[in-house]
């Protein structure tokens, strides 16, 4: 099979039926499967999808027994994915169908890994633009993402990256860090980008805030590195001061009660925070082993195994 379209559901009964619709006629000429994911929905989405994977054949649902968010969603999605590449595309009708076209052609011409989408002109609502431009300057130093390179969620993955994205299981997962771990054969394509045709965005603060820890936490050590520069510099500063006041202690006059406090705490506490940064670095590289970070994907591979 060529492509799956994967698509997160969360409150969407009166718009997913629609989408299905606009997929089969705009996907005509490719041999391409829906993969519906209900999030725990709390309205009619759960039964829309499973009348539209009787109603189609290349169209299959997967119900979750709660709301677990959208990466959890799309990762139970690429997990059940048979296509050569995989298409997230959203449920509200943002991302027009039409485009998934310009994606699979921008990839097989680029011989892109990933490719991503940006627009012209975004219809989100303020907060979720205000929650991804800080997920994208986040990113841009966690994760060595290029600045230019904009992380939308309608995007393409190669099979074979997506077959390494599968290989994480831990709760917490952040497609776009993982996309980073296995590769940087990226390309991009503009879209267009319509306004939200029903309901408003599930993007809520305490979302977006959830995924800017999760990105902070679990998918670089470098919180833990800032101790490093921070303790050495205090390090440094504490000792200047308290050779300082050993030297007003030797040619006069004497240094005050509060000059050498001060600096003895600053020195203590940057030999702390120098002490917290070496001990970061060891919980640091036992946590990057336990994430599930790979020690290397291979692209291509002449050598034949033998068993």
């Amino acid at each position: 099979m060529r492509l799956s379209v994967i698509i997160p559901v969360y409150k969407s009964e009166l718009v997913i039926g629609p989408l299905v619709e606009r997929l089969q006629s705009s996907l005509r000429e490719v041999d391409f499967e829906v993969i519906l994911v209900n999030d725990g929905s709390p309205d009619r989405s759960e039964k829309v999808c499973k009348n539209l994977a009787e109603q189609y054949e290349n169209v299959s649902f997967i119900s979750l027994r709660r709301n677990y968010g959208e990466f959890n969603a799309v990762m139970c999605g690429l997990n059940w994915a048979k296509g050569d590449f995989c298409v997230m595309i959203d449920d509200d009708f943002q991302n027009p169908p039409d485009e998934i076209i310009k994606l699979l052609q921008t990839a097989e011409n680029g011989e892109y890994d990933v490719v991503y989408t940006y627009y012209t002109k975004k219809e989100h609502a303020s907060h979720r633009n205000f929650g991804s431009g800080l997920v994208n300057w986040l990113t841009t130093y966690l994760l060595n993402k290029p600045k230019d390179l904009y992380l939308s969620s309608f995007k393409l993955i190669r099979k074979e990256v997506v077959k390494e994205i599968i290989h994480y299981k831990g709760p917490y997962p952040y497609i776009d860090g993982l996309i980073f771990r296995i590769t940087k054969n990226i390309g991009t394509v503009q879209v267009m980008h319509n306004k939200r045709e029903e309901g408003v965005s599930n993007y809520t603060w305490s979302k977006l805030i959830s995924l800017f820890l999760n990105i902070l936490f679990c998918y670089s050590s470098l919180p833990i590195r800032l101790f490093m520069p921070i303790g050495i510099f205090l390090f440094g500063l504490g000792s200047a001061l308290l050779t300082f006041c050993l030297f007003q202690w030797i040619i006069g006059p004497d240094p005050k009660e509060w000059q050498v406090t001060t600096a003895t705490f600053i020195f203590f506490g940057g030999l702390q925070c120098t002490m917290l940064s070496i001990l970061g670095e060891y919980i640091g590289k036992s946590f990057m082993a336990q994430s599930g970070q790979p020690q290397y994907v291979i692209k291509y591979n002449s050598i034949e195994k033998h068993d």
